[in-house]
C-alpha cells in the first residue's frame, strides 16, 4: 500500500491550530506528524512508494464527525424530493409537482405507488392548521402522498392517503399526537407527532430503496468531509423509516466506509422491561460489526407546534392540544425518565436525549444526576441534543454531571422556523436563553457538533460558521442576518473541535477526530484556511479531499 503525506498546508489537530506542519499516513493509521522534512524522513523508513497530497495552503485537519444525524431519512428525501430549499408555499408546490412528474416517469403512472417527499417548513403555511390535503390533491391525487416536514414532527398527506389509512372524523387522536381537523371534525391533511404513524405504516419503502438511499447519503456526507456519525434514531418512531436493515445490508456488502454509532429507540409506551430487548439488539448488531451503544429518548417536541416543554407558559394563548397545554409536552414524565436513564446507564448504554425546552433540558440533566447517584460515575457519555432553551442555572450542570452538549450549529441563528415561529410567544428573558453554547463551553463542559440532517444541511463548515458568528453566512441566495446573542459565539478552534474530536468522543471513537500518531487516518483537506479568513467567510471553506481509515473517499472534481 502506498504511503501518503499531506503537505504544504496549515494544521488543525483536533484541539489546536498550527501554522505549519505535515501528516504522514501508513496503512490505516497516522504514522507521523511534524514539519514536512521530519515527516518525509520518517515516512522514508518504510522503503515503499510515498505519494504527497498538496494542500496548497489549505487546512489539513481531522475528518468531521456528526453526533446527531439521520442519514437514511436524508437519503430518501434526496431520492424522492427534498423541499428544504423552498422559500415559500408556492416554491414548495412547484417542487412537489416536479418530483411527482419525475416519479411518474420513473415508475409509470402507478396509482398504487406512494409519492414521498419531505422537508417542507411549517412557516410557509398556516402555523395553526398546517398545509391542507386539498392543496396537495391539486398536484398529486392519483397516488397516495406522505410528506414529512423538515422537523419530522408533522406530516402532510393527501386525501387518497387519508382514505387508505381510514382516517375520518370518527378517528380518535392517538396518544402523543393529533390529527388537524376542520370545524366539523374532518381531517384536513396535517398529522402531528405520533399521528403521522397512522399513514406512515402503510408507506411501502422497499429494502432495496433503503439500501440505495443510505449508500447515497454516505457518499453525500463524505463529500462534506464527514466520515463518522451517530444515527440519532434507529427503531420505530412515528413516521420515520427504520435504517437498521439498510446498515446491515451496507455493512454486509462491504460498502459501509463511515464510522457509525447507532442510537436505538426507547419506546416511551413501555418501561424498563424493554431493556432486555435493547441489550439483545445491541448484541445482534454488534455481531454484524455495528456499534449500537446508544439509546434515543424523546423528552419533548418542537417549538413550532408548542410541544417544546417549557417551565413557564407560552405567551399569547399559544398551546398545543396535548396534556401539557401551554407548557408543551413531556413524552416521558420525570420519574419514568429517571428510571429509564438509571437502567440504561447501568447496562452500559449512552443516553441520547432529544431536549429543546428548558423543562426538557432540566429533567434530562436530572435523570443523568439520578444515574450518577445510583450507579456512580460511568463513562457512558450521555448527551443532550437541540438545547433551544437552557436556563442559566442549568448550563454549568453539563460540566458537573459529565453530560455532553450536542451543539448543532445551524440551529443557533435567527432565520430558522424553530426561532421565528416561537418568538412572539416567549418573553425576552427566555428568548435570550436560546442556544447558550458559549456559557456551556466556558463552564468546562464537553460539546459535540451535529447537524440533525436532513432538518438542517449537513455541511460542517456552515455549522461551524454559525457557532462562531451566531448567524448564517451571506451568499447570493441568503441575505445577511443579525447575530443571535453574539456573546454566545464560540471561537473557531472551539467550533472545529466540536465537529472533530468532540463529536468523535461523543461517539466513542477516540482513535478518530484528531491528528495524532497512531490514530485512524481520517483526514480532510479544506481548500482554504478558515483561520486566515474574515469571520464572515468561515463557512466558505470547502473540502477538496476526504480520507477514512487511510483510503480516499472523496475528491472534488475541480
Amino acid at each position: 500500500m502506498t504511503d501518503v503525506i499531506f503537505a504544504n498546508g496549515r494544521l488543525f489537530d483536533g484541539l489546536q491550530y498550527h501554522r505549519d506542519g505535515a501528516v504522514g499516513v501508513r496503512g490505516q493509521i497516522i504514522y507521523a506528524v511534524g514539519t514536512l522534512d521530519q515527516v518525509r524522513d520518517e515516512m522514508a523508513t518504510g522503503g515503499g512508494r510515498v505519494e504527497e497530497v498538496d494542500a496548497r495552503g489549505g487546512l489539513v485537519m481531522p475528518a468531521f464527525h456528526d453526533a446527531h444525524i439521520h442519514p437514511l431519512i436524508g437519503g430518501l428525501e434526496m431520492r424522492n424530493g427534498l423541499l428544504t430549499d423552498c422559500g415559500t408555499a408556492d416554491d414548495c408546490l412547484e417542487s412537489i409537482a416536479a418530483a411527482v412528474a419525475a416519479q411518474d416517469e420513473r415508475d409509470g403512472r402507478d396509482d398504487g405507488a406512494w409519492f414521498r417527499a419531505g422537508g417542507w417548513s411549517l412557516e410557509h403555511f398556516d402555523q395553526a392548521t398546517g398545509p391542507m390535503a386539498s392543496t396537495l390533491d391539486r398536484i398529486v391525487a392519483h397516488r397516495p402522498a406522505f410528506l414529512p416536514s423538515n422537523d419530522h414532527h408533522n406530516a402532510w398527506v393527501n386525501t387518497r392517503a387519508l382514505e387508505l389509512a381510514g382516517i375520518d372524523r370518527n378517528t380518535p387522536d392517538p396518544e402523543d399526537g393529533w390529527i388537524e381537523r376542520d370545524h366539523d371534525g374532518n381531517p384536513t391533511g396535517t398529522l402531528r407527532e405520533a399521528a403521522a404513524q397512522l399513514v406512515h405504516r402503510l408507506v411501502d419503502t422497499t429494502r432495496a430503496e433503503k439500501l440505495d438511499a443510505l449508500r447515497e447519503a454516505q457518499a453525500h456526507l463524505e463529500s462534506w468531509g464527514i466520515v463518522g456519525w451517530q444515527d440519532a434514531l434507529v427503531g420505530g418512531y412515528a413516521g420515520i423509516d427504520d435504517p437498521t436493515q439498510a446498515y446491515l445490508d451496507l455493512a454486509e456488502a462491504g460498502e459501509l466506509t463511515a464510522r457509525v454509532r447507532l442510537a436505538l429507540w426507547w419506546d416511551r409506551h413501555r418501561g424498563v422491561e424493554q431493556l432486555d430487548d435493547l441489550v439483545a439488539e445491541r448484541e445482534r448488531l454488534g455481531a454484524a460489526g455495528l456499534d449500537a451503544g446508544s439509546v434515543k429518548l424523546m423528552v419533548d417536541g418542537v417549538s413550532e407546534t408548542f410541544t417544546m416543554a417549557v417551565d413557564e407558559p407560552y405567551l399569547g394563548g399559544a398551546r398545543c392540544p396535548c396534556e401539557g397545554g401551554d407548557r408543551g409536552i413531556t413524552f416521558l414524565p420525570p420519574d419514568q425518565l429517571d428510571e429509564a436513564v438509571v437502567a440504561l446507564d447501568a447496562a452500559g448504554f449512552q443516553a441520547h436525549f432529544h431536549a429543546l425546552g428548558d423543562r426538557a433540558v432540566r429533567t434530562s440533566l436530572d435523570a443523568i444526576a439520578a444515574a450518577r447517584r445510583r450507579n456512580g460515575w460511568s463513562a457512558q457519555r450521555h448527551q443532550l441534543a437541540h438545547l433551544q432553551l437552557v436556563a442559566p442555572r442549568d448550563r454549568a450542570r453539563f460540566r458537573h454531571l459529565g453530560a455532553i452538549a450536542n451543539v448543532e450549529g445551524m440551529w443557533a441563528r435567527y432565520n430558522t422556523p424553530a426561532v421565528q415561529m416561537v418568538e412572539p410567544y416567549l418573553d425576552q428573558e427566555r428568548l435570550d436563553w436560546q442556544y447558550p453554547f458559549r456559557d456551556i463551553v466556558d463552564s468546562g463542559a464537553l460539546v459535540a457538533g451535529g447537524s440533525d440532517w436532513p432538518i438542517n444541511p449537513p455541511e460542517p463548515m456552515e455549522g461551524i460558521h454559525v457557532l462562531v458568528n451566531r448567524s448564517s453566512r451571506r451568499t447570493d441566495e441568503r441575505d445577511e442576518e443579525p447575530p443571535m446573542r453574539d456573546d454566545q459565539g464560540l471561537t473557531l478552534s472551539q467550533a472545529l473541535q466540536a465537529y472533530t474530536s468532540g463529536a468523535a468522543h461523543a461517539n466513542h471513537q477516540e482513535d478518530s477526530g484528531n491528528l495524532r500518531v497512531g490514530s485512524s487516518a481520517d483526514i480532510v483537506v479544506l481548500d482554504r484556511d478558515p483561520f486566515d479568513l474574515h469571520e464572515d467567510d468561515i463557512g466558505s471553506a470547502d473540502p477538496v479531499t476526504a480520507w477514512a481509515r487511510g483510503a480516499e473517499v472523496y475528491r472534488r472534481d475541480h
